[in-house]
């Protein structure tokens, strides 16, 4: 595959920390439109959050190095931390353009549940013509019901195997909406940080070398009195 038809895939978010869930989706979105590699993007200034990120941007893009280490599609990339502003997916979009990439080579991946509010992001609709957009089944928000959710935009979207294969191998000749139907972890960074504060077990939730980086930095544990 040549440089003009590499696919990319972004997977943003702001992975405080990064858990399975996350990779899972990029797992799935990987195999299924056969995707040339995965940018993984910690956001700076979440615009979507009240309160800033609970670990440092350093922190972050290093619990996301250790779990990228055995998956070699996906890279760590540091394009929102660098900017001292809010962390906007259509500005990323745009200063990934600016690289040479366009739109239809673009995936963004993101979970059911996020882009059922695609309307309050900012830039909508023009967002939606920045780059392909990779919506994966989260639990209790299956894709394919997208197309009831956000019936304006239902003929952008294609539904996608999770084994690839048939119109999601196919190139559009302008971004689309590709509903992913695949398995994914009930896991939130949130009921991470819960059980580290609470002093449980990881397992399951966050790759080994997560687990124990929040350990050793000693992440997401209560202030000291």
């Amino acid at each position: 595959m040549t440089s003009s038809e590499s696919r990319i895939g972004i997977l943003g978010g702001t992975f405080d920390p990064i858990h399975l869930g996350h990779l899972a989706v990029a797992d799935a979105a990987c195999a299924a439109l056969d995707l040339t590699e995965i940018l993984v993007i910690p956001s700076n200034h979440p615009p979507h959050r009240r309160v800033e990120p609970q670990a440092t941007g350093y922190h972050r893009f290093a619990m996301i190095a250790l779990a990228l280490a055995d998956r070699p599609r996906l890279v760590a990339s540091d394009v929102e931390l660098q900017a001292d502003s809010w962390s906007y997916t259509s500005v990323t979009l745009r200063r990934l353009h600016q690289a040479a990439h366009r739109p239809s080579q673009l995936f963004f991946l993101t979970g059911a549940d996020a882009f059922a509010e695609i309307a309050t992001w900012n830039d909508y609709p023009a967002i939606l013509d920045l780059a392909n957009f990779v919506v994966v089944s989260r639990p209790d928000h299956p894709a394919p019901a997208m197309t009831e959710h956000l019936p304006v935009l239902r003929d952008r979207m294609i539904a996608c195997p999770a084994t690839g294969g048939g119109d999601c191998n196919m190139t559009a000749d302008r971004p689309r909406i590709w509903l992913l139907d695949a398995r994914t972890p009930d896991v939130s960074s949130t009921e991470v940080r819960r059980r580290v504060g609470a002093g449980a077990s990881l397992h399951g939730l966050v790759p080994p070398a997560v687990e124990q980086y929040i350990e050793r930095q000693h992440l997401y544990r209560p202030a000291s009195p």
